[in-house]
């Protein structure tokens, strides 16, 4: 898939993934790194060489110089996960200044409880019924969101009632080593689906806007380290 600024990509059954701006590529981090010893760059075949050293190595400060921004727009209890991931900007829409959107994600299908994860999924349960009884929960969650909001009661009181599956929506700026970490904790196989797929679409987007950088940290995850170029 092919990422252009400006343009949501679909994820979840109403949430996004916006690319709202990048800074930097593969050879802005060959430039930090070699800076400290007051050079630049020496051809796409040593630097490459270079960044599989850094990799290698986990010399991971120059990762910090280049950066990507988001628009992502998902579940409440998507972005609570997320925002635990600290070296990154956030700016979120408020439910004090406007009127939430009466917007909530609906899974698919639930799923049980792991056997091995208390805090993961399990298999999933085919059962309309619970669908029908999530489905008049958030209704009611609007409906009463909306009357006390008619009643007079103050945003930043009426949006209590909502549940954490109510879409929100938020500014993310995070560089390139922190993007790195993220997708390797949330794009996991023990991460709950409705953030790994998120993730998947920022490990797409650095492998398209970093491709050396990205196939460096492919490489060396566990893999023995390099000479330096």
């Amino acid at each position: 898939m092919t990422y252009t600024i400006g343009e949501p990509v679909q994820v979840l059954d109403k949430g996004h993934i916006t690319l709202r701006g990048v800074t930097g590529d593969d050879w802005t981090i060959v430039e930090a790194a070699r800076v400290s010893i007051g050079a630049g760059r020496k051809g796409d075949e040593q630097d490459t060489r270079l960044i599989n050293y850094l990799m290698a190595h986990k010399h991971e400060t120059p990762l910090e110089m280049a950066d990507i921004s988001l628009v992502v727009k998902c579940p409440i209890f998507v972005a609570r996960q997320w925002m635990r991931h600290r070296m990154a900007s956030y700016n979120e829409i408020s439910g004090r200044y406007v009127e939430l959107k009466e917007c909530f994600y609906v899974p698919e299908a639930f799923r049980g409880s792991s056997a091995s994860n208390k805090q993961g999924s399990g298999a999933e349960l085919h059962d309309n019924a619970l669908h029908d009884l999530y489905a008049t929960a958030m209704v009611h969650a609007r409906d009463t969101y909306n009357a006390l909001l008619a009643a007079g009661v103050s945003r930043e009181m009426a949006r209590m009632v909502l549940p954490v599956a109510t879409y929100t929506e938020f500014w993310c700026k995070m560089n390139l080593r922190s993007a790195l970490n993220f997708i390797s904790l949330r794009n996991a196989p023990d991460s709950q689906y409705e953030i790994r797929v998120y993730a998947e679409h920022i490990e797409a987007m650095i492998g398209h806007l970093f491709p050396v950088v990205y196939a460096a940290w492919k490489r060396h995850q566990s893999s023995p380290s390099l000479t330096a170029g």
